[in-house]
């Protein structure tokens, strides 16, 4: 051992470095070091060769980026994987699936489904993810087992369900998991109002005092589609929901909205106003035939956009290479204009704008010095992304989350060489066979 040299935990040395920092430096022929969970150094290959020692982790044409940020999901879902298919929003939401929750979730239902949900987000590059959705509980435990970083917003509606009977239940069930989780070093929470159809203005002043002696932010499904505009309108002397949430000061820099695919130019006005971070899910939008979020305006206009797969019962998948792909390809139909979401864009809209939007962008989102070792590698050297002009472009236009190789959190390996390396990919599989009977045999 050389004791002149520096002990690290690892030297990762792909053939390129893409560091979304603010000038966006793509590097060739340099190497990351990992210390204590951290990026201690980024620099020169032959450099860090000759400064530190550890495990060397050499990546011929791979890539290496910050891991993606899913900023919109509801992962145990994925056990409704194909159940409900080729529906519109209302009649898929109060037809199919809130009737099988009703009747097959379960705290246990929650935990085998958010199991399969991580293997599949980590298997296809995502180490953080923010999920909405019943037993948050069982998702925060899952997935600090699984060690990847995730923000529960924890549900509130006004009707019962399997967690809880009324808004002010699930207000308290969620503060209380707030409480066992802030000082988690990767478990966070939020308030997870569902819509403004389902969630009373009253329930809503108290969801915003909250947040704000909690200093939390507040997720929800906001201007999802036609429909739910044209009725809040009609209940509200007009008013669409973004509208009355400004005149009640719900707008904020605190809020996520996801969706957004009904906007007219004064609430584009108003969410810029007040910093309101958008939440973009173009798959499952799609699908449902909802909307088309205005991505590219609301980004030239300075708005925060994140993308989200949203659950795999809408999508059908937790893929944010696929969903990078589809954003663009959609903005730039029906823009017209093909310079719309440029791959350097979609980069920044998969990671450091989701770690914006979920406020950790001081801990992750990109690959400097100081910042934790969450990062993934995708592998370039496939024919499908051959020949290799510019990276940016093959991980966009070209590559599949096959591709993806490698993946840490807190510089902890959850996946080496296409292996997870915490989850046994068998038992999910078992797991999943025994939901799947038990739903179509009753």
């Amino acid at each position: 051992m050389n004791t002149s040299l520096t002990e690290v935990e690892q030297i990762v040395s792909p053939s390129w470095i893409i560091t979304v920092n603010q000038d966006f430096h793509i590097l060739e022929n340099h190497s990351l070091i990992i210390k204590g969970g951290k990026i201690l150094d980024i620099l020169p290959k032959e450099e860090a060769l000759n400064k530190y020692q550890g495990k060397h982790l050499q990546l011929e044409e791979h890539a290496l980026l910050p891991g993606f940020i899913n900023t919109h999901n509801h992962a145990a879902m994925s056990l409704f994987r194909g159940y409900a298919e080729d529906q519109s929003l209302q009649s898929w939401l109060n037809d199919s699936i809130w009737p099988a929750e009703g009747k097959w979730v379960s705290e246990g239902f929650v935990r085998d489904g958010s199991l399969l949900a991580c293997a599949e987000m980590i298997k296809s590059g995502t180490t953080t993810f923010n999920d909405m959705y019943f037993f948050p509980n069982a998702v925060a435990e899952l997935a600090d087992a699984c060690r990847m970083r995730a923000v529960l917003s924890f549900p509130i509606l006004e009707f019962p369900t399997v967690w809880a009977n009324s808004a002010d239940e699930y207000i308290d069930k969620g503060l209380a998991l707030h409480d066992q989780y802030k000082h988690h070093s990767l478990i966070s929470t939020a308030f997870g109002p569902h819509a403004p159809y389902t969630v009373s203005a009253q329930t809503f002043e108290r969801i915003h005092t909250l947040a704000e002696e909690l200093d939390s932010n507040i997720h929800i499904h906001l201007h999802e589609n036609q429909q739910e505009v044209h009725d809040y309108q009609k209940a509200n002397g007009g008013k669409s929901a973004i509208e009355h949430f400004a005149e009640l000061g719900f707008l904020s820099p605190r809020l996520q909205a996801v969706h957004m695919t009904q906007l007219s130019e004064k609430e584009i006005e108003l969410i810029n106003t007040y910093s309101v971070h958008v939440v973009h899910c173009p798959e499952s939008n799609m699908k449902l035939a909802s909307g088309i979020c205005p991505v590219d305006t609301l980004l030239k206009n300075g708005i925060n956009v994140a993308l989200g797969t949203d659950g795999c019962a809408s999508n059908n998948d937790l893929d944010l290479i696929g969903e990078m792909k589809s954003a663009a390809l959609l903005a730039k139909i029906t823009t017209g204009n093909a310079a719309a979401l440029n791959a350097k864009t979609l980069i920044r809209m998969a990671t450091i704008n989701g770690a914006r939007l979920l406020g950790i962008d001081s801990l992750c989102g990109s690959l400097e010095v100081g910042k934790s070792a969450d990062m993934i590698s995708i592998d370039l050297s496939e024919l499908n992304c051959k020949p290799v002009y510019n990276p940016l472009s093959q991980i966009i236009y070209s590559a599949s989350k096959s591709q993806v190789s490698n993946v840490w959190v807190k510089g902890h390996c959850l996946m080496d060489n296409k292996q997870l390396t915490l989850i046994d990919e068998q038992e999910v599989l078992k797991k999943v066979q025994y939901w799947q009977e038990k739903i179509t045999q009753h």
